[in-house]
């Protein structure tokens, strides 16, 4: 599993970081970025959540 952020989409609201922690981070520009480069299983579903949870739709599953 690979996450992606759409950096132009992004908001900055900080859901995907309340939701998925281990994954997800507020980066210095005031957006989300993801700060793992392996997603560990039991992550998934968290990682799955956060997508959903996004309101600008600015994460994706590859």
């Amino acid at each position: 599993m690979k996450v992606l952020v759409d950096q132009e989409a992004c908001i900055g609201c900080g859901a995907c970081a309340g939701t998925c922690p281990e994954v997800f981070q507020l980066g210095d520009n005031g957006k989300s970025e993801v700060y793992v480069s392996e997603i560990k299983p039991e992550w998934e579903e968290k990682v799955k959540s956060a997508v959903y949870g996004c309101p600008m739709e600015a994460i994706s599953i590859e």
